[in-house]
Formats: C-alpha cells, sequence, structure tokens
C-alpha cells in the first residue's frame, strides 16, 4: 500500500539566541524521512521565524509510514562553521494510518534538545494519502488499532478476543559502539532515540500482523518496554491482546452518565475478575539454556478458588454437567494457541467464568553469554521457556488461561532477571470463536452462575487440590465452596459485593548479597529469590489479616536487583469481600513459654494487633453481618450431610489441628516467634501508618465502596533518589530505610494534596530502581480525585495556597509536581511570575489558544488543555473517540547538574517537559486527554564528582477526546463559549 507523505513548516517562536552578536537567530528547518531529507530557506535575525514552507512529499511505502518516525530538526545557519543545532522533533505517523484516525497533525510542537532540554516550539502540518493496495504479501499492519487500555475502549465493543500477541527485536546499542568514543554526548542521545523511535515502529508493525493473521483488527492491552542490556544490545518488547472490536453506533448508552467511575464501569462492556491466594510453590532447577547460558528458573504459583463443576458431592450438584461441556468448549478454543495469555485486566460482561489462582515465574540470565546479541531468537527463547512455565502452572490449577498478564526485567551488570505473572482462569468460549455457544446454553449458564459471587467459587476437584486449603461454602449463595482469601492480578469485578471500603497494601523486602560476577553472581541472585517471595506473600497476607479484610486485587510484585543488594516491592488493593469468611485475628505464638518477661512482650504485642484490627475496621467501615461461629473460618458451613471432602480434611490434615491454638476462633492466623526477625517483622506490621483522615488510596482503577466521584482529579508523579550512607548496611537496617523512605513519600504527597480532602488516591503506581551502587529510586504515579460533592468546593484554594516547595538534604533529594503544570504556566491570574520560574518552558496550548471540533451532536465545542490520567476513564466526562497510542522515548543529559538545582530541580525540569511533549502531540492530533498513561521507566544515572547526570524515561498512553457531561447537556441549548476545565488544578512540586 504505497503513501505519499506530506510536510509543512509554518513557523517557529521562542526560539533560544544562538547568534551572540545580535542577540538572534538564523534559523532553518530540516525535514527527514527514511534516506529523503529537504530544507527550508534560512530566516535571519528572528527568534520567532515564519518559515511558511512549501509542501514537503515523500512517496513510501506504507510499512516504511510504520516504521519511520519523521525527524524535523532545527538549525541555526552558520556561513563560515558548521550549523549549530537547536533541537528536534519526532512525530509519530503512524495515528494517521488509521481508518478512523485523524487526517492531519497540525499543531506545535516543543523543540527537544538533549542537552539543554526544550527550546522553543515550531508549527508543523502533516498529512498522508494512503493508496488501497488488497497484496495479501504486503509487510504492513495499516488499520490496526492499539489501545494501551487493559479494557475493552469505552467507544467500542469486544466481537472477538482472539489471544495473545508478542514481538520483540534486538539492536546494537549507540552508547555502546565504538564510534562513541569520538563523538559528542548530543549526537550519541539522538542516535539511541532515533534507533527506538526505529525499533518501536517495526515492533508495532510486527505485532500489527499477527493480529491480522488472527483476523483481528485491534491490540488491547499494549504494553511496550525497554531493556537496556549495556553491550549485550537493545531489546525493544511489547504483548498485547489481540482482539476484534465494533465501534459503538450509540457512545452514550456504554459511557458514564454521572460522575461515579464505579457507575460508568457498570455502564460500560466491562468487567473486572479476581483470583485467589493462599500457597506458594517454589521450584528452582538449574540447567543449561541455548547458547550454554547459565538459567535458573523460580517459579511461584499462588492458587485462587473457583468452581468449575469437577466437585463431588452437593458442591456439584448444580450446574456441573453444563459448566463441565463449557470447559470443554473453552480448552477445544484454546488449544490451538501456543499461550493462551490475556493482558486486559478488565472484561465484557461473561468473558470470565472462573479465576484459578495468580501464577507467576522468574528466571536469572547471564547477558555476556549471548553469541550473538543481535539475534532475538535467544530472548525469544527466555520468554518461551518463562510462558510454558505459567502455562503449566495455570493447567495445574484446572484452568487455561491466564488473565492480567505481564512480564517485566530487571538488569544489573551481566545479570538479568525475566519476571512474568498473571491470573489463572476459565473463559467463556462465546468470545473466543465465532457463535459456538448457544443461547440456551448462555442463558442456564447465567442462571446457575450466581452474581457477585461466581468468581470466588473454587474451579477444580475438591478432592484433588493441588495445594491445602481452608473450604468453606459461600457466604453468599451457601451452595459452592470458597477459600478463606483471594489473591489476583486483575480489577476488582464491578458486580462483586463488597463491605466498605478498600486499601492500599504493600510488602517491602530488601536483602543484602556479596558483589560477585558472572555465574557466582547469578546463583546467589537465584538462590535468594525464592525466600524474598516467600517472605513478600508472608507480609502481604500479614497485612492483609491486620486490615481485616480478606482479598487482594491488583496485585504487583516487583523484583530489582542491584551490585549488592535485591528488593522487592509489592502493591496490591485489600478489600472486604462478602461472600467470603470473616478474616479470624493475628495471634502470636512464643516458643520460650517460661520467660514471664518475654511472655509479656508478647501479651503487650498481641493487644497491638487486636486494637489495630479493630481501628482498621473503623476506619475502612468493615461491619460485615454477624454469622455463627460455624461458618466464621469454619471448613462446615451450614446443617449439611458432611461431604467426602471434610471428612478427608478432618481425618488427614493433622497440621491444621495442630495450628488451632485460639480456641474457638479457628480461623486465627498464627504467627510464631521463634528468633528476632521474626519479632521485627511484627513489629513492622505495626508501623505502617494509615493516611491522615479523608485519603484513602488503592493501586486499582476504583476505590471499592465510594461512589459519589467528582470531576475535580489531579494526576502526579513523585520520584525520590536515597543514598545509602550508613556502610555498615543489615538487612534488618535496610529494610527499615527502604520503609521509611516509601512512607515518608506516601507522607509528602498527603500532606501536599490536603487542599483536595476528602479524595482518594488510585492507580497507585510504585517502581523501584537500584541504578547504582548504594542508590535507591522510587518513583510513584497516581492520580487524586475528590468523592464528597458537598467538600468538593473547599478544594478550590487560592494561588498563595498552592506553593511550590522544594527541599532536599545531603543523602535525599525528591520532586514532585502535576500534569497541569505546563498548562498552567502560562495563567497569570491562576499563578504569579515566582511560582512559574521553576519551568518557563512554552506549553502546546498557551493561553487563549484553543481548537474548534465538532462534536457527537453536531456542535461547536472548545477543547480545553490536554488533560493527562492514569485511568482509563475520565470522571463526568464521555471519551467519544481513541486517536491513537503514545509511546515517547526521552533522554536528558546535563554537565551542570548542581547550578540546575541538583537531582530534584534536574528531574523535576525533565519530566515537566515530557508532559509538555506528550501534550503537544495529543493536541497535534486534536485530542484533548491523555487516558490510560504510565510512566514505564526513569532510569536516572549521576556522577557528582564530575557534575553529571544523565535521565531515561519512557512514556505511553491513549490519546482521546472527551467531552464534559455538562457541556454536554449545555451544548443542547447553546454551544459553550469557554472552555470545561476541572474545578480546580493544583501544582505539588517539591
Amino acid at each position: 500500500m504505497p503513501g505519499k507523505l506530506k510536510v509543512k513548516i509554518v513557523a517557529g517562536r521562542n526560539l533560544p539566541v544562538m547568534d551572540r552578536a545580535s542577540d538572534l537567530t538564523d534559523a532553518f528547518v530540516e525535514v527527514k524521512f527514511g534516506n529523503t531529507t529537504f530544507k527550508t530557506d534560512v530566516y535571519h535575525k528572528s527568534l520567532n521565524p515564519q518559515w511558511n514552507s512549501e509542501w514537503f512529499k515523500f512517496e513510501v511505502d506504507d510499512e516504511d509510514l510504520q516504521d519511520e518516525p519523521l525527524q524535523i530538526t532545527v538549525l541555526d545557519h552558520d556561513t563560515y562553521s558548521a550549523n549549530d543545532a537547536i533541537g528536534k522533533v519526532y512525530i509519530d505517523i503512524d495515528p494517521l494510518l488509521y481508518s478512523e484516525a485523524a487526517t492531519v497533525i497540525s499543531g506545535w510542537f516543543p523543540i527537544y534538545d538533549t542537552i539543554h532540554g526544550i527550546r522553543g516550539e515550531i508549527n508543523v502540518v502533516v498529512k498522508v494519502d494512503l493508496f488501497n493496495d488488497l497484496n495479501r504479501f504486503r509487510q504492513s499492519s495499516c488499520g490496526v488499532k492499539f489501545f494501551c487500555t487493559t479494557s475493552i475502549p469505552k467507544c467500542y465493543k469486544a466481537v472477538i478476543i482472539h489471544g495473545f500477541v508478542e514481538e520483540l527485536v534486538v539492536n546494537e546499542d549507540p552508547e555502546y559502539q565504538w564510534i562513541d568514543r569520538i563523538r559528542t554526548p548530543r549526537a550519541s542521545n539522538e542516535a539511541r532515540q532515533r534507533l527506538i523511535s526505529l525499533m518501536s515502529g517495526e515492533l508495532q508493525r510486527k505485532i500489527g500482523l499477527k493480529v491480522l493473521e488472527m483476523r483481528g483488527n485491534a491490540v488491547v492491552g499494549y504494553l511496550q518496554c525497554f531493556d537496556l542490556e549495556g553491550e549485550s544490545g537493545l531489546v525493544v518488547r511489547a504483548i498485547g491482546t489481540a482482539c476484534t472490536l465494533d465501534k459503538l453506533s450509540n457512545t452514550p448508552a456504554f459511557l458514564p452518565t454521572c460522575n461515579s467511575p464505579s457507575k460508568e464501569m457498570k455502564e460500560s462492556p466491562l468487567v473486572h475478575p479476581p483470583s485467589h491466594g493462599c500457597r506458594s510453590t517454589h521450584n528452582s532447577p538449574i540447567h543449561t539454556a541455548t547458547g550454554s547460558r547459565l538459567t535458573q528458573n523460580f517459579s511461584v504459583s499462588v492458587p485462587t478458588l473457583i468452581y468449575t463443576g469437577m466437585g463431588s458431592g452437593s458442591a456439584g450438584k448444580e450446574g456441573g454437567p453444563l459448566k463441565a461441556l463449557l470447559r470443554q468448549q473453552t480448552q477445544s478454543a484454546l488449544e490451538q494457541r501456543e499461550f493462551p495469555f490475556f493482558t486486559l485486566t478488565a472484561f465484557p460482561p461473561g468473558f470470565l467464568l472462573h479465576v484459578g489462582g495468580v501464577v507467576s515465574a522468574r528466571s536469572v540470565k547471564l547477558l555476556d553469554r549471548i553469541h550473538n546479541p543481535d539475534d532475538p531468537e535467544t530472548r525469544d527463547a527466555w520468554w518461551a521457556e518463562i510462558r510454558q512455565e505459567i502455562k503449566s502452572h495455570a493447567k495445574a490449577l484446572g484452568c487455561h488461561a491466564v488473565v492480567g498478564y505481564s512480564e517485566s526485567t530487571s538488569i544489573c551488570e551481566e545479570v538479568c532477571i525475566l519476571s512474568a505473572s498473571g491470573t489463572a482462569a476459565v473463559l467463556n468460549p462465546r468470545f473466543l470463536q465465532d457463535g459456538t455457544m448457544e443461547v440456551c446454553l448462555e442463558q442456564r449458564l447465567e442462571e446457575t452462575s450466581p452474581p457477585g459471587c461466581g468468581f470466588c467459587h473454587i474451579p477444580y476437584d475438591e478432592l484433588n487440590m493441588p495445594f491445602p486449603a481452608h473450604l468453606t461454602y459461600c457466604c453468599n449463595c451457601r451452595k459452592q465452596k470458597v477459600p478463606d482469601v483471594i489473591f489476583t492480578t486483575i480489577d476488582l469485578p464491578v458486580d462483586a459485593m463488597v463491605i466498605g471500603k478498600g486499601c492500599l497494601i504493600q510488602a517491602r523486602l530488601c536483602r543484602l548479597k556479596k558483589k560477585a560476577q558472572a555465574e557466582a553472581n547469578a546463583t546467589a541472585i537465584s538462590n535468594l529469590l525464592p525466600f524474598m517471595e516467600y517472605e513478600v506473600h508472608t507480609q502481604l497476607m500479614n497485612k492483609l489479616k491486620l486490615k481485616g479484610m480478606n482479598a487482594l486485587f491488583g496485585l504487583r510484585i516487583q523484583i530489582t536487583v542491584g551490585e549488592t543488594m535485591l528488593m522487592g516491592l509489592a502493591s496490591a488493593t485489600g478489600v472486604y469481600l462478602t461472600a467470603l469468611p470473616t478474616p479470624g485475628g493475628i495471634q502470636i505464638a512464643g516458643k520460650t513459654p517460661n520467660d514471664a518477661t518475654y511472655e509479656q512482650h508478647i501479651s503487650h504485642v498481641q493487644k497491638k494487633i487486636n486494637d489495630t484490627i479493630t481501628k482498621n475496621k473503623e476506619l475502612y467501615e468493615i461491619n460485615p453481618p454477624e454469622a455463627c461461629e460455624e461458618i466464621i473460618g469454619s471448613p462446615i458451613p451450614d446443617p449439611r450431610p458432611r461431604t467426602r471432602l471434610l471428612r478427608s480434611q478432618s481425618e488427614s490434615s493433622d497440621e491444621i489441628t495442630e495450628l488451632d491454638l485460639s480456641h474457638g476462633k479457628k480461623d486465627a492466623f498464627v504467627l510464631e516467634i521463634d528468633d528476632t526477625d521474626a519479632m521485627e517483622d511484627v513489629h513492622s506490621l505495626l508501623t505502617d501508618i494509615p493516611p491522615p483522615s479523608g485519603f484513602y488510596s488503592c493501586n486499582t482503577e476504583i476505590m471499592p465502596g465510594i461512589n459519589n466521584w467528582t470531576s475535580d482529579i489531579q494526576m502526579f508523579t513523585s520520584v525520590r533518589v536515597s543514598r545509602l550512607t550508613n556502610t555498615s548496611l543489615t538487612n534488618q537496617s535496610l529494610n527499615k530505610t527502604f520503609n521509611d523512605l516509601c512512607e515518608n513519600l506516601l507522607k509528602s504527597l498527603y500532606f501536599k494534596l490536603r487542599s483536595m480532602i476528602p479524595c482518594c488516591l488510585c492507580h497507585v503506581n510504585f517502581t523501584v530502581a537500584l541504578p547504582e551502587d548504594e542508590i535507591i529510586q522510587v518513583t510513584v504515579t497516581a492520580v487524586a480525585i475528590t468523592f464528597d460533592k458537598h467538600q468538593a468546593l473547599q478544594t478550590a484554594k487560592t494561588p498563595a495556597e498552592k506553593t511550590v516547595q522544594r527541599a532536599s538534604t545531603d543523602n535525599e533529594e525528591q520532586l514532585q509536581f502535576p500534569l497541569e503544570l505546563s498548562s498552567d504556566l502560562h495563567a497569570p491570574q491562576q499563578f504569579s511570575p515566582a511560582k512559574a520560574v521553576s519551568v518557563d518552558k512554552p506549553s502546546p496550548l498557551i493561553e487563549g489558544q484553543s481548537r474548534n471540533r465538532s462534536g457527537p451532536s453536531g456542535f461547536c465545542s472548545v477543547v480545553p488543555v490536554v488533560k493527562m490520567t492514569p485511568l482509563s476513564f475520565i470522571p463526568g466526562a464521555k471519551i467519544t473517540k481513541y486517536l491513537g497510542i503514545i509511546n515517547m522515548f526521552f533522554i536528558r543529559e546535563t554537565t551542570s547538574l548542581r547550578e540546575e538545582g541538583g537531582v530534584s530541580g534536574f528531574l523535576h525540569a525533565f519530566i515537566a517537559e515530557v508532559f509538555a511533549m506528550v501534550r503537544a502531540h495529543v493536541a497535534a492530533l486534536g485530542g484533548n486527554a491523555v487516558v490510560s498513561y504510565i510512566m514505564k521507566q526513569c532510569v536516572f544515572m549521576e556522577n557528582p564528582n564530575k557534575n553529571q547526570a544523565q535521565c531515561l524515561i519512557n512514556v505511553s498512553g491513549d490519546a482521546v477526546i472527551f467531552i464534559r457531561e455538562t457541556e454536554l447537556e449545555g451544548a443542547q441549548v447553546q454551544p459553550p463559549t469557554i472552555s470545561s476545565q476541572p474545578t480546580s488544578t493544583r501544582e505539588i512540586t517539591t
């Protein structure tokens, strides 16, 4: 499908002074696509040139349009010396290649330089003309839509969900090429940025080809990552879920009609399912992989319990044969797929039937053993091995698919840890193939599946459970068995019955290791991984009990490797499900009953734990209905005949009987204190300070138990870099340091968001990195949403109250700033000049600029400044169109770190510039928001002795057009005359 690319350079503004004699600039522009380059005329002596060039035309193949970015370079003309570079702009052409996409890219783009940052703006117009080509051997995938959101997009419905797509490409890292020794840092950074743009486009095109082979038209849950392997190469990999989507004819019918995200999710074609967890199995065999490499694999399976009609006794009487038939049809639908994985965390109604457990696998690899670094086959074999292990774990749990699937890496020197996790599940084949399910079968299935608790029912044979577990009858339907606790990597289903509110639960762990090289280092890391995973799950279980809750959703476990330590960080949202039994307390059991002082200490700790549980239940409004003692945590549900399973449990499970130490509380969770470390673990449970009054937090999109959301939202990103000054570190002191770092970061967020009380921090995403020895970097991105409409008016503060604060200590520097930063810098009525001085870069849409668009009803609306949010929706608004994904990679380097404000000032300015560039690209597409925004990588490196620093950032999201409900209602009377902004806009800067 050949195409024609047309580019026009209109003007520039706010260019830097390049000629010191005249304090002006002789600017011209080079436009390059592929191997073809055009130049504009030189506009002499002006900082705001008006080129108004002719149309530059490139005739290229459509695969080149997908692979190559459009490069626009702004230079200063010098007569007797080489032209000086001002900066560059990379424009992705792929959003113009969809049938429903925008027809033109037009707007002001920040001119970016990897050394100096943003240096003015340039106005560019880009058009693409494609010629239809029915060649079935073509190598392009034009027309395949990509979405970063992990749920079915709001404007679409899922016809078929085909399955898993993955791809990776490898190339030599320009940073480690021989020519890098003689070229400038700017040239090296630009070479790396251009290479990653090329690899990203190629990767997206190859995944699109796989989707076309599946007869799909979209990729949902698209996740692209970069692995900087040093001398071994640069890897760009991506995973996603191939789907066939149809545009909804009546969009408002499926979009929220109120400000409540929870109501929005119920009206949208999405459902979020869960998974349970109560056991972990570790397997770390050592073997040699392809290419003579040391490989140590480590896998964890945290089972989830759901019913599929395979049990015996009363549990299998209703719906058993029907669900067995459904299971066979689903299995046949997935047999042809090598890896039946899905990156979705929210699903169309009826897609997910049962959840079998959280399954994960990790593998340690040595990068220096790769014979051919440019060959992707070695990495493909690594990931295939991991996925095969995940698949086998899912089958062991009686499931044939994995949902909420994700992959990640952690690299230090020559060691790489590959990680993958997901939730084993049983799916409805109606969404996996065309019309294989009879309507009557679907109706009968819905009748036999109790709403709100079906996902909690165990899926495997009760007589042959793959792990030991306490089972009770469901507290809702009283028909099927459920576990006492649930772990899951996916979101909470909208029909789940929940009592009270949820909360963010984190487990943090550090382990020291000796410095080693190559195989010895890989062996040491592999030996530590199973114990770290076990301790992380133990912490999660303890904290879940301490909160008085019985389920975790959105579980994300990250293991990071450094030169001298390993760090683990697990985040999830705890809730109380009514279908599960009431969680018991935590009982402390000591090893020295004869020591009166020790017994007194144990008794004191026990009292503190009991008081904490009581306070947490009051805080999160957990007041379950009273149940008889035989139901609470007991395997005997009600006056029904005992099944064979219950008899076998009471006869053979001696260990369970030995642990019943609470006399009447058979559900008590026992912690045995047998050494100092165990006591410190107990104390760590009590050090987690609850959020201040009026604040709630979760790592899922929706906070369970809160419905009255407002449109007042504030997204923020915070990066904290801490240097370890203590030379004699131990595991205990390192754990305390890491725990304090995360807790203080959360406290600072609460303090800076205090004007939004009451509010909830949703989609809290923590990322920990160890960029250098003795340096810990923690990055968090979240969005604060107010939920009490009566108090929302109090959040509108005066500019004096929105202060910009910057603080740093000798060993720790942090920064925090909002996503509304660039849009507010040019609003003098809101900010004083003293506050705008933190970043004085131009924004893509300054005060007074707007775009007139035709809304769905034909009226003219004014598009406000581009909003950014990690959520897949915008409260109080309707998403009317998806314009494509934004996937951008930036490098920033400085040789004057102290002069730029230290680590805080450097990172603050860089990330604010990233926000401005993302906004500019979305605005040029005609959009007014970025949803499902995520900062996938933030790698910071510094050399304080040389006053140097470098940072690499990768961000992505979905560019959309949204309309406020108030604007939509007002438009039925008359077109709006002003842009609709949130109730208040805040700046949080440190």
